[in-house]
């Protein structure tokens, strides 16, 4: 039994419930939120839950494994780095850190302390990314050609009335860092690294200090091609993803937040057939989907069957992207990955 303490009772809420799950691996036996009125109310009648607003406390609890960050971004490197140097491992929620600086002493850190953190991205547990693992696996997919991404989402003046929100000192960046990350990651879990990219990016749909539109166009380390069309002014909320492989050409559902939970839609490409494609499909089990998933795949790796989780390595190169995004936007240039320590942007992309 993997004992947690949840830190912010915002999406700390959605990540109780996913722990809620598998009341066999993990036991959340902490709330912490500096409105303890607000934890109380996502925990419940549950007695179980202790509620309180100290997270030296927190940190200090013996009976803790691990910690979940599910605070604002500025507050992401520092309470993670202080988890793990109390002994705990850690899940923290998107941004991972605000920097590529940040990500290297983080990973030195769990170096120092022998203790784990696996950032938060849950849209690689469903029954759609199933559904194409199996077929990759399966040798139907062939060579990767070409990927699109929406992230077609609706964020108004009442979202950012949090202040900490659309703005740089406080969310960090704005639809690039905090909305299509997710989907980002999902299609590099899927064609591999991105060796270069060019974008632009805009603030187009609401009066806030960082971007709410973007345009990406990436060059795969296999030469597949991918772009990421992104958006925070859609009249309908959809997050689709299409991968055009040389057997068959895949295609999500369009849940804004959680485009693998549904099934995918898969084509076959001659040669290759329809009714291969199908049997694989068809011999696919329904898995966890979203954070049950994630925390499923975290709970193997702590009892040393790891494979499955989402490691400190993927959160880095996810930071690597958001950097490489913006220094491309803002210079005008071509960027190729991987970045060094020289890179015009590792210390930090904060104007």
């Amino acid at each position: 039994m993997i004992r947690v303490a949840i830190v912010g009772a915002g999406i700390g809420s959605q990540h109780l419930d996913g722990y809620r799950a598998l009341p066999e691996r993990f036991a959340v036996k902490t709330f912490c939120d500096l409105d303890t009125g607000r934890a109380q109310s996502v925990v419940g009648e549950d007695d179980s839950v202790t509620v309180t607003e100290y997270l030296d406390g927190v940190l200090a609890d013996p009976d803790i494994d691990l910690v979940d960050v599910c605070l604002p971004p500025h507050l992401h490197f520092p309470v993670s780095k202080a988890a793990l140097k109390a002994g705990k491992h850690v899940v923290c929620e998107k941004p991972l850190v605000r920097s590529l600086a940040e990500a290297d002493a983080l990973i030195a850190v769990t170096q120092e302390t022998g203790r784990q953190v696996f950032p938060v991205f849950q849209y690689r547990y469903g029954h759609g990314t199933a559904q194409i693992r199996a077929l990759i696996e399966a040798g139907l997919a062939g060579k990767a050609f070409a990927a699109s991404l929406e992230t077609h989402w609706n964020r108004g003046p009442d979202y950012y009335t949090v202040p900490w929100r659309g703005t740089w000192a406080g969310e960090s960046g704005g639809a690039v860092l905090g909305h299509a990350i997710h989907n980002h990651d999902l299609l590099c879990s899927v064609f591999g690294p991105i060796a270069e990219l060019s974008a632009s990016t805009a603030t187009l749909v609401n009066a806030i200090e960082v971007e709410d539109c973007g345009a990406i166009l990436m060059v795969h380390e296999s030469g597949a091609l991918s772009t990421s069309s992104i958006t925070l002014g859609s009249a309908t909320e959809i997050s689709r993803l299409r991968f055009n492989f040389e057997g068959f050409t895949a295609e999500s559902g369009t849940a804004p937040y959680a485009p693998a939970t549904e099934a995918w839609t898969f084509t076959a490409r001659a040669p290759y057939e329809q009714a291969a494609i199908d049997a694989v499909l068809a011999s696919i089990d329904t898995p966890l989907a979203g954070y049950a998933g994630f925390f499923d795949a975290i709970a193997d790796a702590l009892e040393g069957r790891g494979g499955r989780e989402v490691t400190l390595e993927d959160g880095r190169r996810s930071i690597e992207l958001v950097t490489a995004v913006y220094h491309a936007a803002r210079t005008g240039q071509r960027v190729s990955l991987p970045l060094s320590q020289a890179a015009p942007l590792y210390e930090s992309w904060l104007p």
